[in-house]
């Protein structure tokens, strides 16, 4: 009788801990791979904008988080057209490696429906890029000499994601009066977004 009660006990032990390994593999981090450099800027493409803007920041912002729970680069340059003394139009880029929780719920949320909370803006879904990638368009110039020009370029990769933005605003004071159109934009945010990402793999 106690071989046997001690035969269950080791059995519902081996079954409990049988149970949480596959619970802890279940939820593991899928970050296929990527890193958060401490220094986003050195890493990332943005060269499909060079031959727009022609002058190079010399000095983009970059910053960088490590934690437990999550990882995270960002870069903020400025771009600038040859003969321009100051910023024609801006990037920023950002990475985050969310390693406690699957950002897929929030990520869609978020935006699939962002022209539902932000009016004005076209969004679209990109195949091709990550499990999943959304376009974020907007563009108030009208073939006039003010407004301003936006994208973002949204993209889930497992638990990985990542953001590229583009903005220009135009005004009275900008030399700059013929910005590139949104869907040059959006192509070239898709092909250094593809490029950035394959840098951040190990």
């Amino acid at each position: 009788m106690l071989w046997a009660v001690v035969g269950a006990v080791v059995a519902s032990a081996a079954w409990a801990a049988g149970v949480f390994l596959i619970g802890a593999t279940a939820n593991a981090a899928d970050l296929r791979g990527y890193t958060a450099p401490s220094d986003l800027c050195s890493r990332a493409d943005y060269g499909s904008f060079k031959d727009e803007y022609t002058a190079s920041d010399t000095t983009p912002t970059h910053s960088s988080l490590k934690d437990r729970a999550l990882d995270e680069s960002y870069c903020s340059a400025s771009l600038k057209k040859s003969g321009s003394s100051y910023a024609d139009a801006y990037l920023s880029l950002q990475v985050d490696l969310h390693k406690k929780t699957d950002p897929a719920p929030e990520f869609t949320a978020t935006w699939k429906n962002y022209e539902r909370s932000h009016t004005g803006y076209d969004v679209g879904a990109v195949e091709g890029i990550g499990d999943e990638a959304y376009l974020v368009t907007q563009d108030t110039t009208s073939g006039t000499s003010a407004g301003s020009r936006y994208a973002t370029l949204a993209v889930r990769d497992g638990w990985v994601t990542y953001t590229m933005s583009y903005s220009a605003y135009l005004s009275s004071y900008d030399p700059d009066k013929d910005p590139p159109k949104i869907d040059e934009i959006s192509d070239w945010l898709k092909t250094d977004t593809r490029e950035t990402l394959d840098r951040l793999k190990d």
